[in-house]
């Protein structure tokens, strides 16, 4: 489906709606073309193709809203009656004063900068090369080893392309391409099965990284040989950039607009105030070219802006969309991130490592929970016990817990290892008096 094509389905889709009874309305049309292959013992164990085309149309009718979607496209006649039964059966949910689209001088008007979020030759990627890069990754573990019991490597790739219009006078598009290649792999340690996997991805495919996958896989499953508990205590923490956002996650979701309003968020009230120790500086910057999560407006069409998030420790702004924003009285700005930028240090992992005295390396989270009220967690752990700045032990069947708003204020160090294959753009961190529990 064309962009002409989505474009002149959603405005149909608009004004049938304010035709039948709507006073506004908000239509997305979305086409979305994947592919994945996965390849096992020499053989190709998955292969998937899949095309959709989706519309989602936010109804607003007597002060009622609803939301709902349809990847039935092709029959006006039958879309139009789709769309005369939503209005219809909105009229029978209760009134919310607070549900209207977002004020029109805060949507994006257009004639911003490319941000280059779209490979213009993804059709052209022969399906043979797709093959053939999952196939190479495997060759580089097959044979390499005794103790490999299995070994699995992934091709994917994604296109979407997405229109908004709203009655109110929006209209935008977006277009976004990704590829990965993964490769996962265990081997044979006693009873136990350590896994190791590597994963590399790109907006374009000729960024992509396509060697050495399958090497990163196997080499971190051997250097688990040996995992064991080991004593509990407190100690610092050193936590792998790929894994940062498993500790940044919980404080993000608590500065959202819906976990404040409904009283979930251990941040409550918080603007302004110290959240974090002075090397924690985040910023949400939309605007990078060809960043993951770059984009000109969000989901409601509001205009994106660059914005310091947590400066210094201080938390210096929240995540509010337009119904939250309306309903806690305060500005919308977005209700979901783009780029977070975390400032980096100036070590690198080697050099982080090399200044504990003792510690652990934590490389990946098994299970767990936290607590949005409170900001309490428990997760599990595997990594590597450091003593005198060396990795001496591969660890695992280990816990954490403690409260966000503690750890964040015991962040000790940042490493200059921004990971950029993520719209989180998370170095690794260092964190003073974690509990470990162990044996």
């Amino acid at each position: 489906m064309t962009k002409e094509e989505k474009y002149n389905i959603a405005k149909w889709a608009m004004e049938h709606a304010l035709k039948n009874g709507a006073q506004h309305a908000r239509v997305s049309i979305s086409n979305n073309n994947s592919s994945q292959i996965e390849v096992r013992d020499e053989k190709i164990d998955k292969l998937e193709e899949a095309n959709r085309n989706s519309m989602r149309i936010n109804l607003y009718v007597d002060n009622r809203y609803s939301g709902i979607s349809t990847n039935r496209l092709n029959n006006k006649e039958e879309l139009g009656r789709f769309i005369e039964e939503a209005i219809a059966g909105t009229r029978y949910l209760s009134e919310d004063e607070f549900r209207t689209l977002p004020n029109e001088e805060l949507y994006y008007k257009g004639g911003g900068e490319d941000l280059k979020t779209m490979d213009q030759r993804f059709a052209s990627v022969d399906p043979q090369q797709k093959i053939n890069h999952a196939y190479a990754i495997e060759k580089e573990i097959l044979g390499k080893d005794d103790r490999i019991i299995s070994v699995t490597a992934t091709y994917n790739d994604e296109m979407s392309g997405n229109v908004m219009v709203a009655s109110n006078g929006f209209e935008g598009d977006t277009e976004n391409s990704s590829y990965s290649l993964r490769a996962s792999v265990s081997v044979k340690s006693g009873e136990a099965r350590p896994r190791g996997s590597w994963r590399e991805s790109s907006i374009f495919h000729s960024d992509l990284i396509k060697n050495g996958i399958g090497e990163e896989a196997l080499k971190r499953a051997l250097d688990k040989l040996g995992q064991k508990k080991i004593q509990s205590g407190t100690m610092p923490m050193i936590l792998e950039n790929r894994q940062a956002g498993r500790t940044l996650q919980p404080l993000i979701s608590a500065l959202n607009g819906s976990s404040i309003q409904q009283k979930n968020s251990f941040l409550i009230d918080m603007k302004g105030e110290k959240i974090g120790s002075d090397l924690m500086t985040i910023i949400d910057d939309p605007f990078i070219v060809s960043g993951r999560g770059s984009r000109l407006f969000d989901g409601e069409g509001l205009a994106t802006k660059k914005r310091t998030i947590i400066d210094r420790g201080v938390l210096k702004e929240y995540y509010i969309d337009t119904y939250y924003g309306k309903k806690l009285e305060m500005e919308p700005s977005s209700g979901s991130t783009t780029n977070l930028v975390f400032q980096p240090g100036n070590k690198n992992l080697e050099a982080l490592i090399a200044s504990l005295d003792k510690g652990i390396f934590v490389t990946g989270f098994n299970g767990g929970n936290s607590n949005g009220s409170t900001g309490d967690f428990s997760y599990g752990i595997e990594g590597f016990l450091v003593e005198n700045g060396k990795l001496a032990q591969p660890v695992s069947e280990m816990n954490i817990t403690g409260n966000f708003k503690q750890i964040w204020n015991d962040l000790v160090a940042v490493g200059n290892d921004v990971y950029t294959g993520s719209s989180w753009r998370l170095p690794s961190l260092v964190f003073d008096n974690i509990d470990f529990s162990g044996i």
